[in-house]
């Protein structure tokens, strides 16, 4: 699933350029138990199965072992702090990183407190596993990593870079469904155009999200 995803567009060009690196490995294959099961009821009952600490343990120390200091390791998981632009910035300044995708009903605590650095959840919601926010860490972080984008300044003016929802963007043609393009984009006056461009992000944020609208303000 994961790799799939990864090896196509964007990330599957700035992997074949060398700007970075994406390997998915297989916890089953870490398991000391028959038919690579890696997990096992809980302790005190309660529905569901708990993957257990061994494979997992094992599977990180085996990557661990191959890199060159102790890496960062990022457990997904819904109770973690609310992954957000900020959170890719910080991780892209890493070497390497290790993300962990649960399964079931999570994984043993005793595994996650020996090599856990970062709890990190998408949104208060609960998925089947973490592959999919996985990925979705790898697309955001990458977007950081010079050369991914092609762009240098696309990152940095993407929504939530600053604190504010992007501002509207338009295209060819200038008039479309009787609808045109703002005049002041076609004006040629750098210094005005960004100006509305921060008018609109704020008006844009104040009514989409008036959350980050009232940070905005408190800064």
């Amino acid at each position: 699933m994961v790799m799939n995803t990864l090896d196509t567009s964007i990330l599957a060009r700035a992997m074949n350029n060398g700007l970075i690196a994406c390997e998915a490995v297989n916890i089953r294959d870490y398991t000391l138990k028959k038919n690579n099961r890696v997990d096992d009821y809980t302790y005190g009952g309660g529905a569901g199965m708990l993957m257990q600490a061994q494979p997992v343990y094992d599977c990180w120390k085996s990557i661990q072992d191959r890199l060159p200091k102790k890496s960062r390791v990022v457990f997904l998981t819904p109770q973690g702090r609310v992954f957000n632009q900020k959170i890719a910035e910080d991780l892209s300044k890493e070497d390497d990183l290790i993300l962990l995708c649960g399964h079931y009903e999570g994984i043993d605590e005793r595994v996650l407190d020996e090599i856990v650095t970062d709890n990190i959840s998408i949104g208060d919601y609960v998925l089947t596993g973490g592959e999919l926010p996985a990925i979705i860490l790898v697309d955001a972080i990458s977007r950081f990593v010079p050369g991914v984008l092609g762009n240098e300044s696309s990152a940095s003016t993407d929504s939530f870079q600053d604190g504010l929802l992007e501002y509207p963007q338009y295209s060819r043609p200038e008039v479309w469904h009787d609808k045109r393009v703002p005049e002041i984009l076609m004006s040629g006056d750098h210094a005005r155009v960004d100006a509305w461009r921060l008018e609109q992000s704020i008006e844009r944020t104040k009514e989409r999200r008036p959350d980050l609208y009232k940070s905005f303000l408190a800064k």
